[in-house]
């Protein structure tokens, strides 16, 4: 087995510990280990040529990301920026110390924490790579149950997804576009790309 290969079992095997289940077609799955497989999907359709770093970093960005929980800090916006940045530092331990077990040196390693880790987004094209992909996750998964949640506030829908679209470039906005989405959906979308 390779190191890109063997790295990948690493990752998968740890993010199967997730208790969290999704369920995705009638099966369901450790959460997190379903969504790395599609963010790597994600990542090969917008990057054929994708570098070994960059498949990695997607089949590790949220690597163990049930271990620190969002209601283990307090609500507020400052204690969230402090949750995200604390669990991003969490992905990129783990996934440097599964790559250091499969084989790789410290220069490969460095390169797929700076990807985990989003370092100079706009700027470096790999890492923007990761953030169409993460956004494209969200919708072709999590959008549709994510309206039904706050269909109360279309407001909120509109507002996050305009966060989400300004992270991403052209590229990732070209394959947004073509998601299936219910009729709500892409009001919202619509509205949202208004407001950019």
């Amino acid at each position: 087995m390779n190191k890109l290969d063997a790295a990948i079992e690493l990752f998968d095997a740890y993010n199967k510990q997730d208790p969290r289940t999704f369920v995705y077609e009638g099966s369901s799955y450790p959460q997190e280990y379903f969504f790395a497989i599609k963010l790597h999907d994600w990542v090969l359709k917008l990057d054929t040529d994708a570098s070994e770093e960059l498949r990695l970093a997607s089949r590790s960005q949220h690597i163990g990301r049930w271990e620190i929980p969002r209601d283990s800090y307090p609500e507020g916006r400052e204690p969230y920026l402090k949750w995200r940045k604390n669990l991003a530092l969490h992905h990129a331990h783990i996934a440097s110390a599964l790559m250091q077990e499969a084989g790789y040196g410290d220069e490969q390693i460095d390169r797929v924490k700076q990807i985990v880790l989003k370092q100079r987004i706009k700027v470096d094209a790999e890492v923007q790579t990761i953030e169409n992909a993460l956004c494209l996750v969200f919708l072709e998964f999590q959008y549709e149950e994510f309206c039904k949640k706050h269909a109360h506030d279309p407001d909120k829908i509109v507002n996050i997804l305009r966060k989400s679209l300004l992270k991403m470039d052209a590229h990732g906005h070209s394959f947004a576009l073509n998601l299936p989405y219910s009729d709500n959906g892409l009001e919202l979308i619509k509205a949202a790309l208004l407001k950019m």
